[in-house]
């Protein structure tokens, strides 16, 4: 009987159905292995517990007071607070604008020529140089120039000698010599009419030729004219210089001294000087080429004024008129920005492009805006219409509506708005469950979400 029972037992607990098995094999086996005393583990759990809640008293107690919620959401298990930044709302007039394009235009051109005749001998500017007003650009050969001004300088000291003479009269000795030179053909005439008396009576008597007597006769008219022009220079040199040739000598004096002056111009012309300020297009001779007057030098495009030719659509040529605000902006000088206003629109429209030019004259350009750059315009076309605005940044579009986002409890919430006009890099918004002055995120809402924490940074 001892045998079968202690099989019976066996198989009680092998077996998995038995409902005591479980627990008399977990009793038998806490009798065999506790060994004595026994130790209490529960005792340890329980002192565990109250140091880990000891440790997070002390810690929410010492913790920095400006971050509860994110030890708060880190507690919890969530992403703690975003770091936003707000601005506030500001209510302003709405604008909107046309992107146009358009080319830069001179609106001088000149072209800068020679004054006189010379050979090149230095060519001082080349093409894309800046010139100013009175810039040399290019000199001459002066050689045939010095001399014409020495050869003008003597006849100026000639005529002026010559008006010293008469202005001083004439000199005794001069009036003496004169004397002595009609006396001397007093001489020669009476000698002629002798020996034109001695050859008629030759003649009468057959001795000599009438030939003879024609030659005598000459000789005595010689003679007298002779005598007479001395008398009257004598008589010149008696009475002086009159006033009238004084004047005209006078006269000659000027005449002289102008013709230095142009000579001196002529050699000052050699230097080629510009008449006005501008960028040298192109250059249109070389050292050593002859030039004459008015051979051009160099072409110049005028920089302290240019025109900026913008091309509107057909469809909105009606609302464009003079006067109209628009914004410039170039690829080529990515840190340019001016604003202008439209000075003329042409009266007829391409018949290619269907668009209609417009012209902005620009005072002042910037430094490298040149002529034929391209340029871009924002037309800005005031609207009836106020709004909030804000920067193009704040906005958030989920499924083609526009939203921003405001802080209410720590957290992000969104508001639709409308788009009231866009302006550029500024928009127009409204919004009934917005006003003036309330703060909305400017910064950091990439991927907010409603109810998103965020926590407001200050800048």
């Amino acid at each position: 009987m001892a045998y079968d029972r202690s099989f019976s037992c066996a198989m009680e607990h092998n077996n998995p159905q038995s409902p005591n098995s479980d627990a008399e094999q977990l009793t038998l086996f806490a009798q065999e292995a506790t060994p004595a005393p026994q130790k209490r583990p529960w005792l340890w759990l329980i002192l565990s517990l109250a140091i880990a809640g000891s440790s997070f008293t002390i810690w929410r107690v010492f913790a920095p007071a400006g971050k509860p919620q994110a030890a708060n959401a880190q507690a919890q298990g969530g992403p703690p607070p975003r770091p936003v930044e707000t601005t506030p709302l500001q209510i302003g007039q709405a604008e909107t604008r046309v992107q146009l394009i358009g080319q830069v235009e001179a609106t001088q051109r000149s072209t800068i020529r020679s004054l006189t005749r010379g050979v090149v001998r230095e060519i001082l500017v080349e093409a894309g140089d800046r010139v100013t007003s009175g810039m040399a650009i290019a000199v001459l050969d002066d050689s045939d120039q010095a001399l014409a001004v020495a050869e003008a300088q003597a006849q100026l000291a000639q005529q002026r000698s010559n008006l010293a003479r008469l202005e001083v009269g004439t000199r005794p000795e001069i009036v003496a010599q004169r004397q002595g030179a009609l006396k001397a053909a007093q001489a020669r005439e009476r000698e002629a009419q002798d020996n034109l008396k001695r050859t008629k009576d030759l003649v009468k008597e057959g001795a000599l030729s009438e030939r003879l007597l024609v030659q005598a006769q000459t000789a005595v008219d010689e003679a007298r004219g002779e005598r007479l022009e001395a008398q009257a220079e004598l008589a010149e040199a008696q009475a002086g210089p009159i006033r009238e040739e004084i004047d005209a000598q006078r006269a000659n004096v000027s005449a002289a001294n102008a013709a230095l002056n142009q000579a001196q111009l002529n050699r000052q012309r050699t230097q080629v000087i510009a008449t006005t300020s501008g960028v040298v297009q192109s250059r249109e001779v070389s050292q050593g080429d002859l030039v004459d007057g008015g051979t051009a030098i160099v072409n110049l495009i005028g920089n302290e004024t240019l025109n900026v030719f913008l091309e509107v659509p057909e469809n909105l040529t009606s609302q464009v008129r003079p006067g109209m605000a628009v914004e410039l902006t170039s690829r080529a000088l990515p840190r340019w920005r001016q604003r202008a206003t439209i000075t003329a629109i042409a009266p007829s429209a391409d018949s290619t492009s269907r668009r209609q030019r417009v012209r902005v004259e620009l005072t002042n350009p910037p430094e490298g805006l040149l002529a034929g750059m391209a340029v871009e315009a924002s037309l800005i076309q005031s609207s009836n219409r106020q709004g909030y605005i804000v920067s193009r940044d704040v906005l958030t579009q989920r499924r083609d509506q526009w939203f921003v986002f405001v802080i209410e409890d720590n957290k992000a919430k969104p508001i639709q708005v409308e788009m009231v006009a866009d302006m550029g890099e500024r928009v127009a918004i409204m919004s009934r469950e917005l006003q003036a002055g309330q703060a909305i995120v400017s910064r950091g809402g990439d991927g907010l979400q409603e109810g998103t924490p965020v926590r407001v940074i200050e800048r």
